[in-house]
């Protein structure tokens, strides 16, 4: 039988359109080594690895009439160097233009007809750094046997691995008639597929997401909250094809001091520190903003593993952005995740670090697809939250010094927020909507000013 791709990952291609491509991204950042780090040693590295990665070398294919799920099947004219491109900035290679530059990329679609992945290598970026932006769909990343492709080119080393590559030789590609056959067969089988197949091809994505969502766990604590419609917000507006990208950088041992002073955890400092950023942001559009005022995060970041990978839960958080007191939020955020750490699903930072096959780009592609399988109407904006490794990681020999995550937007959500802890520093990249977030760099420094605002009460 073909390799057919699940209820979930079909569900991803169906969901796609113009306006919110279903590819999930990330930027890390290199300090160039002295024996150099160009596009010839990157394509090197990455055709090393792909063996690691086979969902890499295939494409998806639709079985005609829409009779069953697509397959993967190999790509026979796969060309690594398709997928690895290069890009320059131009003088003075600023930061700015590296998140224009990832803007533009992330607002295009990839190529359905091909693997869908794309790395591009970004040279020019002043003080000596050179940058890798990441494009995966999320219908590849599964986290079990497809992780992002960000994971497997990076080494805890300064000297790589050894290669592991071998010769790949792709498997014929099926006919139509082979396609239809096995749809048939499969039918024969289970009748209740046909059912669901043609309400997929026919674009029933409601229908898909309510089936697809039970899959992903820890729906049972978010009942009370998504009892109700998420509140009005500025942030859940109609979208364009077009996409901003913003960053904000604090430090690990900032948000450790939070919780020695405060209590709770880093995760909820992340989440109270950006409901201080959300608040200030409001406030400079001239939004009214009352004592009762809250934003609803869809935060995907709970982990567990129950012996077949790791799973992500979907939990959603009012955050506090009507409260003018930063400790009052952060004991607010608090008390509205404990219960689900009490639920014994979560899973602590130094836990979720130790797991096999642990990797941030991977799971945050896996909290965008719990928050894309969520109705809309339940929250303002998607917060997805990872640990990362604390010592530094390499690839071809230069040091990551930086990694921002780029979370996919969904339909009529202006913003989404990814977040990644990594070698002492705290990494939030903010992916907007071009025309709803013209100012996604204003919100970006409030992150920051909300951190500051925190620490100082650390001292108190």
């Amino acid at each position: 039988m073909p390799d057919r791709l699940s209820a979930l990952d079909a569900s991803f291609l169906y969901l796609e359109d113009s306006t919110t491509p279903m590819h999930v991204g990330g930027v890390a950042v290199f300090r160039r080594p002295r024996t150099g780090f160009d596009y010839d040693r990157l394509v090197d590295l990455i055709e090393q690895r792909l063996s690691l990665v086979p969902r890499y070398r295939q494409k998806v294919v639709h079985v005609p009439g829409r009779l069953a799920r697509p397959v993967w099947v190999d790509d026979p004219d796969f060309d690594v160097t398709y997928h690895v491109r290069r890009s320059a900035l131009p003088k003075p290679g600023t930061d700015q233009q590296l998140h224009d530059l990832v803007a533009r990329l992330m607002s295009r679609p990839l190529d359905h007809t091909r693997p869908l992945w794309e790395i591009y290598l970004v040279e020019g970026l002043a003080r000596n750094r050179t940058a890798v932006i990441t494009k995966t769909h999320q219908a590849v990343v599964d986290g079990v046997g497809a992780p992002e492709i960000g994971q497997v080119i990076l080494d805890v080393s300064a000297t790589p691995r050894p290669p592991v590559g071998s010769l790949w030789m792709p498997q014929p590609e099926p006919s139509s008639f082979q396609l239809v056959a096995d749809a048939v067969a499969e039918v024969v089988q289970r009748p209740g597929e046909l059912v669901e197949n043609v309400r997929s091809a026919a674009l029933d994505t409601v229908a898909t997401v309510r089936k697809v969502a039970g899959a992903l766990g820890g729906l049972a604590s978010a009942v009370r909250t998504a009892a109700t419609p998420a509140p009005g917000s500025p942030l859940n507006v109609r979208i364009s094809p077009q996409r901003r990208f913003a960053v904000a950088r604090t430090r690990l041992d900032e948000f450790r001091a939070i919780r020695a002073k405060h209590g709770g955890t880093v995760n909820d400092g992340v989440l109270a520190v950006l409901s201080g950023a959300l608040r200030n942001w409001l406030l400079s559009r001239g939004e009214v903003v009352s004592a009762h005022t809250t934003m609803r995060a869809m935060t995907p970041m709970s982990i567990r593993d129950d012996g077949l990978g790791s799973q992500v839960s979907a939990y959603l958080v009012d955050l506090p952005v009507g409260e003018p007191n930063p400790v009052v939020r952060l004991h607010h955020v608090s008390h509205a995740l404990r219960a689900h750490r009490e639920s014994g699903q979560s899973v602590g930072a130094a836990t979720l670090v130790k797991f096999s096959g642990f990797a941030p780009p991977t799971l945050h592609a896996l909290g965008a697809r719990a928050a894309s399988s969520f109705s809309r109407r339940l929250f303002n904006v998607v917060v997805t939250n990872v640990p990362g490794p604390q010592v530094p990681l390499y690839a071809a020999g230069a040091k990551m010094i930086e990694m921002f995550p780029v979370v996919p937007l969904a339909k009529n959500q202006a913003l989404s927020i990814g977040v990644t802890s990594y070698d002492g520093g705290v990494y939030f990249g903010l992916n907007a909507d071009r025309d709803a977030m013209s100012d996604v760099d204003v919100l970006a420094a409030m992150v920051e000013e909300s951190v500051e605002e925190l620490m100082g009460t650390v001292s108190e």
